[in-house]
């Protein structure tokens, strides 16, 4: 397959340190609250506008590099920003504005404390984000990784209470033992091809291991991203950290962790393993058993959920196995419906996660079933809600329609009818347990919100926005960015398809 031109540029190196160089600013600024906000929302800014300027270059086939350090021969911390890479990033980005935002509304609608902490914390680990999603090779990618691990750790607790001190012991038990996992994994790899960088179809090849070896080799790299990406057993740390503010959730959920840990599956199965070698030892059938799992207890496990954060974070733990399975079928259909997964699932989810915040806000309801009537109070909000549900449910015109569809027809394309029966009983359980919060709020009558409006606008506008980007990325999935061409570029150069 052809190699894309790459050209040195340092845009990904200040696309990653332009929140760090927030960070300062936003400490300083403690006792300034809109001083201290006023730096946090530029630095989203313009992080958003430095990503935007390298996809002119992805999309005519050309990948911007840049050496953070070179440490040995064949050793380096490298930036590369590949067509996957700048996916992952303009999502990202563009999303830490809008939840920026309503972090400001919802962090002083709650009257939370230690907000400062809290926006540098956000900033740093949008930095770690951005360098993960930039990342050339194995041991980059594990540095940002564990930096995003620490960095969002004092979002986990930022309660403080013996629940949220017990939630952020356990993150970090389950993401610095997984880190362990993908460093022994990355030494493994370097001893047997001498290179860690991330290569379209893999650097792995059959022969090089016997079958029990590449697939211990296997397991010890998807356990050190699966913990992030929520695949079961490694699952139980996301809805125990919902004890986090809910715009930690959704950056938890939808823009930052989760995501980092699905988009490392992905570059584990395209760019390490390759789909040759996935095919050949069975591996792509053990990713796929484990997603399939995932997807169907974790809707099972949704619907017995009646706090509303808790049935949206196991909803995000069966949502997350989507994009491992896509990459697991090993087709075009498959992996581009994987891909753009990450994007629809990222404007779906967060809007989820900020109706949910606007409601503990303002109504101070926390349970599904303390929700009769909601919706007559907040029109703006639960009809946001349901735009975010049917997305979910794989209802057009929503852009979980189109991923959906996708990963669809790669099961159809590789005979796995196992696999579209996942995917079809998924739709109707996440139409169980997400529609029954609309109907709750539209259609069941109570004046016990008598009076009661909308959140404040920092938080109705962004929740507005995304809702509304979830239909127009469906109907127009080019539009802006060109995130649908994106991921099919990245399919086509994992299996040299064109």
């Amino acid at each position: 397959m052809p190699i894309a031109e790459t050209y040195s540029s340092s845009i990904p190196f200040w696309a990653l340190v332009v929140s760090l160089l927030a960070t300062p600013f936003i400490l300083w600024s403690s006792r300034r609250p809109n001083l201290r906000e006023f730096w946090t929302l530029l630095a989203a800014v313009i992080k958003f506008a430095l990503v935007l300027t390298l996809l002119p270059g992805v999309r005519e086939g050309r990948v911007a590099e840049f050496v953070l350090l070179e440490i040995a021969e064949g050793i380096e911390l490298s930036l590369r920003a590949d067509a996957f890479g700048v996916f992952f990033a303009v999502i990202a980005s563009g999303l830490w504005i809008l939840t920026s935002f309503y972090s400001i509304g919802y962090m002083r609608g709650h009257h939370e404390k230690k907000q400062t902490r809290y926006f540098a914390s956000f900033a740093v680990s949008l930095s770690a984000t951005i360098g993960i999603a930039f990342s050339g090779n194995l041991l980059t990618f594990i540095i940002f990784y564990e930096m995003l691990t620490l960095a969002t750790y004092p979002l986990v607790v930022h309660s403080e209470n013996r629940e949220a001190i017990r939630a952020g012991r356990q993150y970090l038990a389950y993401a610095l033992t997984a880190g362990l996992l993908l460093v022994a994994g990355a030494g493994w790899i370097y001893q047997m091809t001498g290179t860690l960088d991330f290569t379209p179809g893999g650097v792995l090849e059959e022969g090089m291991l016997s079958a029990s070896g590449m697939r211990v080799l296997f397991f010890m790299l998807l356990i050190g991203v699966a913990v992030k990406g929520g695949i079961m057993p490694l699952h139980s740390w996301l809805p125990a950290a919902m004890v986090a503010p809910t715009p930690v959730s959704a950056l938890l959920h939808a823009v930052a962790v989760v995501k980092s840990g699905v988009f490392g599956v992905v570059r584990m199965v395209g760019f390490v393993f390759g789909p040759e070698v996935m095919g050949a030892y069975g591996l792509s059938t053990i990713l796929a058993v484990f997603a399939g799992i995932t997807i169907v207890l974790a809707s099972l496990i949704a619907l017995r959920q009646n706090n509303l954060k808790r049935r949206l974070a196991y909803s995000t733990v069966a949502h997350l196995s989507y994009i491992a399975l896509g990459a697991a079928l090993l087709n075009a259909d498959g992996f581009t419906g994987g891909i753009l997964h990450i994007s629809t699932h990222a404007t779906m989810k967060i809007t989820l996660f900020f109706c949910a915040g606007a409601i503990i806000v303002h109504l101070h309801r926390e349970n599904v079933t303390d929700l009769d009537g909601a919706g007559r109070a907040m029109p703006w909000t639960f009809t946001a809600f349901a735009i975010g549900a049917m997305g979910l449910t794989g209802l057009p015109p929503i852009n979980g329609f189109l991923s959906k569809w996708f990963l669809c027809m790669g099961s159809l394309d590789a005979g796995a009818w196992a696999v579209l029966g996942v995917l079809l009983l998924s739709g109707l359980l996440n139409a169980a347990y997400l529609f029954p919060v609309v109907y709750r709020g539209f259609f069941c009558f109570s004046n016990q919100f008598e009076g009661k409006g909308e959140a404040s606008p920092f938080m109705v506008v962004p929740l507005t926005i995304t809702a509304v980007l979830s239909i127009v990325f469906c109907l127009f999935p080019n539009v802006l960015f060109g995130l649908f061409d994106l991921a099919s570029a990245v399919a086509d150069s994992v299996l040299g398809t064109h």
